[in-house]
């Protein structure tokens, strides 16, 4: 049944991304033969791994600063989409960067699909259990799908700009019917938050795999969406419920440097799995991290054996929590001890950001070297340090991009650069490439507004 309900589902494309014309509707397939209509087929829905957890969208870890890739290879890759995306030029014109849009757009007509028709199903005495945990997982994965894209396709939230900037499609059911118009920023917000929230209340503690989601990564998933927003208050609070429930930090010195990966899927500090279609240009033959982070890694800090291997004078990464080669997006317990110090920090709480910070390190750190804690009375210098074991651990998560769109709104003044054919290339802060363009054909055929 899983596989039959995704094969229903899937030709419907056309109408995923979100084309409204007639002679588009026409072509949805029978109602009679997609629609699921019981709750076991409405779980297969969730269920599909393929396309529920494993297809993030992923242009920003392209686009961001943690990672080079040589000319030579650059010129080898064969999509000019993700060529021109690690280059911030214009890329929208290419018909393969409709994928990601697509299949953000998917995952919410998935979740809408569900909303519709679980409301055509009693929830009874019987039932109340699954029926909940259906409904929010629902929610969980349409509000994770379109966090991520607003970290893509739109700026970085700002009180000031939430009326005024553009946020993205917001589709509440599975209606085509209804015209497709980018909401504002601030509305895009408000739905990711209020499906995450949803999520929490309706979601069990913990779920059975990991690539369900729970109430705890839900709680998780917001407090990511508030720290995006800079609402350091609201993210450290979710960070706590998460940590909470689980604050059990995976000690790196019980792993096994020499393997390809040292850590397995779905266990460890994964609270909910998602990673992305792994991309060629992040693949561990591309893709190097820069030296100057490389270097920031101390001789007896365990990440630098377990997150990198050597290729020539080159260091590739491979500690990527999928277990595999796709980069892990799911929140994890890592992002929240580092979500909730910097929450501390920046309310000037410095001791108890101090203590996550240095109860975190302690299981990144060689048990047979001496660790020096971190110690300052320095909210700054404290902020900052949290800002560097942010960036250092959660290499490779699709966090460094709105990590630099929000920062850069508070004045950090973080440029990017690129050196590509004997040239530099300079992405300035706050620049208007930071919220990618649309998808081409999806402003041609939708009329929606496309990013200056």
């Amino acid at each position: 049944m899983k596989t039959k309900i995704a094969i229903i589902f899937s030709a419907g494309m056309l109408l995923i991304s979100l084309i409204s014309c007639e002679k588009f509707l026409d072509a949805k397939p029978d109602k009679k033969l997609a629609a699921p209509n019981t709750l076991i087929d409405l779980q297969a829905l969730m269920d599909d791994d393929l396309r529920q957890n494993s297809q993030m969208v992923y242009a920003g870890e392209i686009a961001a600063d943690n990672f080079f890739v040589k000319d030579a290879a650059l010129k080898a890759i064969f999509k000019q989409t993700d060529v021109n995306i690690y280059n911030w030029e214009k890329q929208n014109q290419f018909e393969d960067v409709s994928n990601s849009w697509q299949n953000t757009y998917r995952t919410v007509y998935y979740g809408n699909t569900v909303m519709d028709n679980i409301a055509n199903i009693e929830r009874n005495t019987g039932n109340y259990k699954e029926w909940d945990n259906i409904k929010g997982q629902a929610h969980a994965f349409k509000g994770t799908a379109l966090l991520h894209a607003a970290f893509v396709w739109c700026n970085a939230y700002s009180d000031e700009g939430a009326s005024t900037n553009l946020g993205l499609v917001i589709r509440e059911n599975t209606d085509f019917n209804v015209k497709s118009e980018r909401a504002t920023l601030g509305a895009t917000y408000a739905q990711i938050l209020s499906d995450l929230k949803q999520a929490a209340k309706l979601l069990p503690l913990t779920q059975i795999h990991p690539m369900r989601p729970s109430k705890v990564a839900a709680f998780a998933l917001l407090s990511r969406a508030y720290l995006s927003m800079n609402k350091y208050v609201e993210a450290g609070l979710y960070a706590d419920s998460v940590l909470q429930v689980n604050a059990t930090l995976l000690d790196y010195n019980t792993l096994v440097s020499s393997a390809a990966n040292p850590f397995t899927a779905y266990k460890g500090e994964v609270l909910f799995h998602l990673n992305d279609a792994n991309p060629e240009m992040l693949n561990q033959a591309n893709a190097f991290v820069v030296p100057e982070l490389y270097q920031q890694y101390h001789t007896d800090d365990l990440r630098k054996k377990m997150y990198f291997k050597t290729i020539g004078t080159d260091f590739s990464f491979k500690g990527n929590y999928s277990g595999g080669t796709s980069q892990f997006f799911g929140p994890a317990v890592d992002e929240m001890y580092l979500n909730r110090a910097e929450s501390y920090a920046r309310q000037n709480r410095l001791m108890e950001a101090l203590a996550d910070l240095n109860a975190f390190m302690l299981k990144r750190w060689d048990k047979n070297k001496l660790y020096t804690k971190f110690e300052s009375n320095d909210q700054k210098k404290v902020v900052d340090w949290i800002l560097m074991e942010r960036r250092k651990e959660l290499l490779s998560r699709g966090l460094r991009w709105p990590d630099v769109k929000r920062l850069n709104l508070l004045g950090y003044q973080i440029e990017l650069k690129r050196n590509y054919n004997s040239s530099q290339l300079v992405l300035p802060p706050n620049d208007p490439r930071f919220a990618m363009p649309l998808p081409e054909y999806i402003i041609n055929l939708v009329g929606l507004k496309q990013n200056p």
